[in-house]
């Protein structure tokens, strides 16, 4: 199992790479979301995925699944959220301060001298 979500992992890390690097700024926003993504997918196999065992330790009970990773991935998409939330609205005000999404005009047009 863990071989499985390993490969996912990499494939959204690829795909979260390829849009972060394109020139439109929407790109760039669900680049850095898939790129979250695929770091909570992280932490959670890094954590141990273990089946058949008890979320929550109770008098009696063996074996237990560690609580931490799962906690970390809980604060990561609350912080991930927000910074998305916050990428959202800066690329809607400067779309509509500069008309475009393109990274190089939104640079400026310095270059033409």
């Amino acid at each position: 199992m863990e071989v499985l979500i390993s490969i996912v992992i990499g494939i959204l890390f690829a795909a979260a790479t390829y849009l972060m690097l394109s020139k439109s700024l929407i790109r760039i926003i669900i680049g850095t979301g898939l790129l979250s993504h695929g770091a909570h997918l992280l932490i959670l196999t890094m954590g141990g995925l273990k089946q058949g065992s008890a979320p929550v330790l109770v008098k009696g009970t063996e074996q237990y699944v560690d609580p931490l990773p799962q906690a970390l991935i809980l604060t990561a998409i609350v912080i991930s959220f927000g910074v998305t939330a916050f990428f959202l609205v800066l690329a809607y005000r400067a779309y509509q301060e500069l008309g475009t999404d393109n990274m190089d005009l939104l640079k400026g047009s310095d270059n033409d001298e």
